[in-house]
């Protein structure tokens, strides 16, 4: 339908010019003012000789500006790359020679070594000023969009390269998968440099329906005024989000039962504690699990809310996707729960390449398939079933253990907190669970009652052989466990 996310903006500014398209915590904007904003953003970049191709560094806000800001550059054929807020300003520099970045916009000041430095406010200095961009030719589907650089404190962060198709594919596997409507408002609070924010964003705009941003989860009043103001009937979050949201908000969820047509989650897995309660307090609420990766997006998708619902589950391959499982030599497999293998996909939503590194790239895109590191199988429903990361799994003795079974069993004590299983190795087994344990405040570590409850719950083989107590089980900004962390322990 449309080539590119600017081409979609711009023809719902025509056709329901007056629809509510963004809102944020102190502004809103139809889709014709949305358009008009982007336009004149648009001779921001041109009037500062920024042109086709040129690469722009801009730190990510929970804001209309920041993405008018994108869409601007969409518009005249340049490269976004996003960042973290507020990130480190050695961060960001290297961000810019990474990418070989022209310009770079930011919310506090700093000497970048730039040819165009701006921060927010003197670039909307310019755009106080501007006239609005007339735009005669929108970008091809085959142009790049943005890299999106992994923002990780240890490595080298790689640059994942999108163009204008991949973000369709995207924005359709979101919309179709959700099973959207034009009158979605979908409320999303996920940081908007990462790609599971923009990508929700992306579909919501491919849709014409209406996005409603929120600053930060932990402002729980801002969260139900939205709900109220705007009717929200959908929202997207991490599951670290939707845990803090449960925390702090008791059950008044249920409150909206009848009203919220669906959520999604994505990024990392959900506790089960956190998807029991959710399944009790919205009985008729679409929920669902989005697996997928930067490099490969939104690729399976479970709602997980329903009457049949399976054990570590991801669902069925999205609207543009393609899910093959193949053997250790990359050869596809009939896969089953007994002959697993390592989870790969096909179509338009993977990446093209990871910026400057053929050398990587070869090592998890070939001939357009992304291939992964998660172990899963292919039931005989078609539902794809996720085993967890090659080096995760544990190997005890030829049969394979999913870290997180243990864990959600685990978690089931009222005097665990959290938890995260590591594989350690055993003379007779090959390898063993080590599963590390947060206590609940002034709650008691006993590894025996802790074993015994496992045994009460598991199989013999998947009862860690060691139990051992951690102030915080380490986990990234989404959720997920750092098992890396735990086994340098």
């Amino acid at each position: 339908m449309f080539e590119s996310i600017i081409e979609a903006v711009l023809h719902y500014a025509n056709t329901q010019p007056d629809k509510l398209c963004l809102a944020d915590d102190t502004s809103k904007v139809s889709y014709k003012e949305y358009a008009e904003k982007i336009r004149k953003y648009a001779t921001c970049f041109e009037n500062a000789g920024l042109v086709r191709g040129d690469k722009i560094v801009v730190e990510a806000c929970q804001t209309i500006d920041y993405l008018a800001i994108e869409l601007a550059m969409q518009a005249i054929g340049m490269v976004f790359v996003p960042v973290e807020h507020n990130c480190a300003s050695e961060k960001i520099q290297s961000f810019i020679d990474r990418a070989e970045a022209k310009a770079v916009i930011v919310t506090k000041a700093f000497d970048y070594a730039v040819e165009h430095n701006y921060t927010y406010d003197k670039f909307n200095e310019m755009y106080a000023n501007a006239e609005a961009y007339n735009i005669t030719e929108l970008p091809k589907k085959e142009d790049i969009s943005e890299i999106l650089f992994s923002t990780g404190t240890t490595g080298k962060e790689k640059g994942i390269v999108l163009t204008h198709k991949n973000d369709i594919a995207l924005a359709e596997n979101v919309m179709y998968g959700v099973e959207m409507e034009k009158d979605t408002v979908e409320m999303i609070p996920s940081p908007l440099n990462h790609s599971h924010g923009l990508r929700r964003y992306y579909a919501n705009m491919y849709n014409g329906s209406t996005v409603i941003l929120l600053g930060s989860v932990m402002n729980i009043k801002k969260f139900f005024s939205n709900m109220d103001e705007y009717g929200v009937n959908a929202m997207d979050l991490v599951p670290t989000a939707m845990s803090v949201v449960l925390k702090l908000t008791k059950n008044r969820l249920a409150e909206y039962a009848d009203k919220i047509q669906y959520i999604q989650l994505g990024a990392a897995p959900l506790l089960e504690d956190d998807k029991n309660k959710i399944c009790e307090l919205l009985p008729n609420t679409r929920l669902y699990n989005f697996y997928g990766s930067t490099e490969s997006g939104c690729t399976c998708i479970y709602n997980f809310n329903c009457a049949d619902s399976k054990t570590r589950c991801i669902g069925k391959p999205t609207h543009n996707t393609t899910v093959i499982i193949v053997d250790d030599d990359r050869n596809e497999i009939k896969s089953s729960e007994t002959n697993t293998g390592l989870l790969a996909t096909k179509g338009d939503m993977n990446m093209s390449y990871y910026w400057q590194d053929e050398e990587e790239t070869s090592k998890v895109l070939i001939d357009g398939i992304v291939y992964s590191n998660d172990i899963a199988y292919i039931d005989d429903n078609g539902e794809v079933i996720l085993m967890g990361r090659k080096g995760d799994v544990i190997n005890v003795g030829g049969n394979k253990v999913s870290p997180d079974e243990i864990e959600n069993v685990a978690k089931k004590m009222d005097v665990v907190a959290d938890c995260g299983c590591i594989p350690i190795p055993d003379k007779s087994k090959g390898s063993v669970p080590k599963l590390f344990v947060e206590m609940e405040n002034g709650k008691e570590f006993d590894p025996v009652e802790i074993r015994k409850f496992l045994a009460s719950q598991l199989e013999p083989y998947k009862i860690p052989t060691v139990i051992v107590e951690i102030d915080k089980i380490p986990r990234s900004f989404n959720g997920k466990i750092l098992r890396k962390d735990l086994q340098n322990l």
